[in-house]
């Protein structure tokens, strides 16, 4: 395939079904049988045998699977300066379930650590992989959209216009941090985007206190100013998801409402769109994607069931999506991970390998072997 650097025309989001060994040991020590050293030896056992799995199938790219993670956010988010993990009254209500209870709250001025574990997360990725190693993050929109206001403290922001600046700025050191451990692919994990696109999502935001109509301006400005310093050989790109939680989702409606700023003034190297269902709407809104280098990581490849796709129906959408953006700025991958959280999707972890491989399949196909 003609893609040298990232995104690859076969891509992955990040996560991967937490094996059972994985999942037993992490059980193990929450209810104090091994220690966290025990823990991490098992942690780097099986990444490394993910690692050898994604390569195996044939990727350029490869991730941790998020393996030390609980959730794809709050286990990041919670180790900035500033932030509070604790548990709530409730968790998050997707469709038809719900998590855990797990919340985070703004107590403090907001600041990227030096000593972020996430670094020496990667730092471990990059020393096991073969091909690219890419490192997942969520995007600085989530530390305040999900509880807005209501979770920033306002002693100390009593003006929230302080609070995107300490945040766009704590983004901005993390983007440097994770360049000098060697990173050189970084994915900005973003579910607001499509929160944005909700009218059930934008009236919860107004419930909350918020003025949703300001927020793309504030979020692209945000994630902009983290990248004012990113070197040319790092690329980053933002994942669009409208929830990921054992195989159910939060938000529906297509991307017209955000397009013209998410795609036209958001300063990233791509974009990952979940496409694989009715919910994310058509491919017209890729046509504020500007000519050039930024390419549109198309997700028409489900992770929430294990059904395989026809490959001709998925070569015709990418055919579709070639009505608003050129071919050579497309890419395809699953539409989100496998596990957003440590629980999973609901499909068996062969199922998981063979979307991997379908992806890999399609890509080569369409876009031909270089």
């Amino acid at each position: 395939m003609s893609q040298t650097h990232p995104p690859f025309r076969a891509d992955i989001v990040g996560s991967f079904l937490r094996p059972a060994a994985l999942k037993e040991a992490r059980v193990q020590f929450q209810r104090g049988a091994i220690d966290a050293s025990v823990l991490e030896k098992i942690e780097d056992e099986e990444i490394r045998r993910v690692v050898e799995q994604q390569e195996a199938a044939g990727l350029q790219v490869v991730t941790d699977g998020e393996f030390r993670r609980a959730w794809w956010h709050f286990d990041f988010l919670e180790q900035l300066d500033g932030v509070t993990g604790y548990k709530g009254e409730q968790g998050i209500q997707f469709q038809g379930v719900q998590t855990s209870a797990k919340q985070i709250r703004v107590d403090g001025r907001v600041g990227f650590n030096p000593e972020h574990p996430m670094l020496d997360h990667f730092r471990y990725l990059a020393g096991v992989a073969n091909v690219m190693p890419k490192m997942t993050i969520p995007s600085p929109s989530v530390l305040h959209f999900r509880g807005g206001r209501k979770k920033i403290d306002s002693g100390v922001y009593p003006s929230l216009d302080a609070f995107f600046a300490d945040t766009a700025d704590a983004y901005r050191d993390a983007i440097r941090a994770f360049y000098e451990a060697g990173c050189r692919y970084l994915q900005l994990d973003d579910t607001v985007w499509a929160y944005l696109c909700s009218e059930k999502e934008l009236q919860a935001a107004r419930d909350r206190g918020d003025d949703p109509d300001q927020l793309q301006a504030i979020y692209a400005e945000m994630i902009n100013h983290a990248l004012a310093d990113k070197p040319d050989d790092l690329y980053v790109s933002l994942h669009v998801c409208r929830g990921n939680f054992r195989s159910t989702w939060i938000s529906e409606g297509g991307y017209e409402p955000v397009a013209e700023t998410l795609f036209g003034k958001v300063g990233v190297d791509a974009w990952f769109l979940e496409y694989d269902s009715d919910r994310a709407g058509s491919f017209d809104p890729l046509r504020f994607i500007p000519e050039g280098h930024q390419q549109a990581v198309l997700g028409l490849i489900t992770t929430k069931v294990g059904e395989l796709e026809d490959p001709q129906a998925v070569r015709a959408r990418l055919d579709e999506a070639t009505q608003f953006v050129d071919k050579q700025q497309l890419c395809l991958s699953p539409q989100c991970g496998f596990a957003s959280t440590e629980e999973g999707n609901n499909l068996a972890e062969q199922a998981q390998w063979d979307k991997i491989r379908l992806t890999l399949e399609i890509a080569n196909a369409y876009w031909g072997q270089g």
